[in-house]
């Protein structure tokens, strides 16, 4: 068996795993890169192997690291079926039709504007490439085997990352492949605790925070004293936010802060018009969540919600101190860089970071401190406070990574970190061997390794 890491290895975007066995190509993951351009430039590249010959796909969740590549990899030829739970389909289909949006107006603006080296500027794929995927989607509920050939069969389980989430068993050559996706923390606002593996020959473990743990702060405590402190100084909080599950656990916060008058009345508005989308996922999906219908109808009444992108012109310019939670969330594109344009060099604001920022994306150079952030081919000065709320990482951190292997019946023969950061990886490695005694590697981008 060949096991390709095509993407998701030393980083945390681009997350693709290639399966050869005897007759059977099986990709677990489609995802596309994010962050430097180096990372974005390989989104440009052909795959490894041809995509016409790959037979499966195994799709963990719907977030754009794990299913941003898909209609590139249709486009080059792959006409298999797409195996998923259904929250992750009706996710993956916003997340890619959004992404293909954002990139063919990002496309039309560097043309109009003249700000892109290449003439003219073309989109990565198109909203008809997107809307392509689609009907390969084959959607399986979690913990049911299916069967892909006489000798390999999978199964999905839940991983407690954002809805729809699962991470993969695979029976192939007499062999048990445990893939985690990526999982969730044990003890999430909104998702319930992931379901661990008890028995894996291979592991592929995300490691996104395998060297740290998320503080034991009051969350709720964080979020009061920033929105009144940035409200009574006549400043804005703009919240980036990944439109899947982070949007709505902001949402749930700040309503629970709201319902004990915690913080002030003034408007608290949601521009994402994805983000509203996954509010219907939610009520469409009650078992993979903690919120019944009755909260969550409840939640959602005291937000406007914004979809035209004249409302949101209309929100920029209104004077009167707001909150705001806006895609995307490492401001990577999307329509946080409208109100950054006008708020980010005012003292007064307040940018709110709310989860992991990785390497290279413009989240990850305010929070460590760059003085101009660049977008739409121009520099902005950042005077607003930029401020990170820890703890709301849709990411287990060191001890929920850990902790789900603490159920395994058996030493396994190897496990591999992937979906980290070289540093946070090679950290989880030690950590494992330190608290089991389990082999683990840090596998390189390209790798192929024989098992």
């Amino acid at each position: 068996m060949k096991i390709h890491f095509l993407g998701g290895t030393g980083t945390v975007t681009g997350s693709k795993t290639l399966l050869e066995l005897n007759q059977t190509r099986i990709i677990i993951d489609c995802g596309l890169f994010q962050g430097i351009k180096a990372l974005r430039d390989l989104n440009w590249q052909p795959l490894a192997i041809e995509p016409s010959t790959i037979d499966v796909v195994l799709l963990t969740h719907g977030h754009l690291d794990h299913c941003g590549w898909l209609p590139l990899l249709v486009k080059q030829g792959f006409n298999g079926k797409i195996f998923c739970t259904a929250p992750t389909k009706q996710i993956s289909k916003l997340i890619l039709a959004d992404s293909a949006k954002i990139q063919e107006e990002e496309a039309a603006k560097a043309n109009q504007e003249h700000f892109s080296k290449h003439n003219p500027a073309e989109p990565l794929y198109t909203v008809a490439d997107a809307e392509r995927v689609t009907p390969l989607f084959r959607v399986v509920e979690p913990n049911l085997a299916i069967k892909l050939t006489e000798e390999c069969y999978f199964t999905f389980f839940p991983s407690a990352h954002i809805l729809g989430a699962c991470s993969i068993e695979l029976h192939a050559e007499e062999k048990t492949l445990i893939f985690s996706g990526d999982v969730g923390q044990d003890d999430d606002v909104l998702m319930h605790p992931p379901q661990k593996p008890k028995l894996g020959d291979y592991i592929f473990l995300e490691s996104t925070y395998g060297n740290r743990l998320h503080p034991q702060n009051d969350v709720f405590l964080d979020l009061e004293m920033i929105i009144n402190k940035t409200i009574q100084r006549g400043g804005n909080v703009i919240i980036p936010s990944f439109a899947v599950e982070r949007v709505q656990t902001v949402m749930y916060l700040i309503w629970q802060l709201r319902l004990q008058n915690r913080i002030p009345n003034v408007a608290y508005i949601i521009d994402t018009p994805m983000g509203i989308k996954v509010l219907d996922v939610f009520n469409d999906n009650p078992k993979w969540h903690k919120l019944n219908p009755h909260e969550c109808e409840e939640m959602c009444k005291m937000f406007t919600m914004i979809s035209d992108y004249e409302d949101t012109i209309n929100a920029i310019y209104d004077k009167r101190p707001k909150v705001v939670i806006a895609a995307s969330g490492m401001i990577t594109g999307g329509r946080v860089l409208s109100y950054l344009e006008r708020y980010i060099d005012k003292l007064e604001n307040t940018v709110m970071l709310v989860g992991y920022q990785a390497e290279g994306t413009r989240g990850r150079k305010i929070l460590e401190g760059a003085k101009e952030i660049k977008f739409f081919g121009k520099y902005y000065p950042v005077e607003a406070e930029v401020v990170l709320v820890e703890g709301l990482s849709a990411h287990g951190d060191q001890n929920d990574l850990l902790n789900w292997l603490n159920e395994l019946t058996q030493k396994p023969k190897r496990i591999f970190l992937v979906h980290g950061e070289n540093e946070a990886a090679d950290t989880l490695r030690s950590k494992i061997f330190e608290q089991y005694g389990y082999d683990a590697m840090v596998p390189l981008l390209g790798q192929m390794v024989e098992v």
